[in-house]
């Protein structure tokens, strides 16, 4: 790894870090597109990479919040059961689509999120 993908790897660490335990994102958000225009990853290995991230980050973070009393432990263990399940099946499915569509699927979801969140002021 060279001394500038490094570096970026670390910015983009950095950025996603604090984005994911402010905004709960788990830093996919960022790190997604991050990898795939600084690094010129393709999309499926920026997706793959930022999953396996998501990992630590998501247990400092819970740590964090956990002490602070903030984490509601019923709805996260029946959404984690949920999620993870489908989760390993949407795995499945980014074998069998191209990097186009998997972009197009990521920015749609962003934007249409991103403007209910903007327009009606809250998630």
């Amino acid at each position: 790894m060279s001394t500038a993908t490094l570096f970026t790897c670390l910015a983009i660490g950095i950025v996603s870090g604090v984005i994911a335990a402010l905004c709960g994102v788990g830093g996919g958000v960022v790190m997604v597109p991050a990898f795939v225009f600084f690094l010129k990853l393709p999309q499926k290995t920026a997706v793959a990479t930022s999953l396996a991230i998501i990992i630590p980050t998501a247990l400092m973070a819970t740590t964090q919040n956990a002490r602070s009393g903030y984490v509601d432990w019923k709805v996260a263990l029946v959404t984690a059961i949920s999620a993870s399940i489908f989760a390993y099946f949407g795995a499945g499915w980014l074998k069998t689509m191209s990097n186009e569509t998997l972009t197009r699927i990521f920015g749609t979801v962003l934007v249409v999120f991103g403007l209910r969140m903007l327009l009606a002021g809250k998630a």
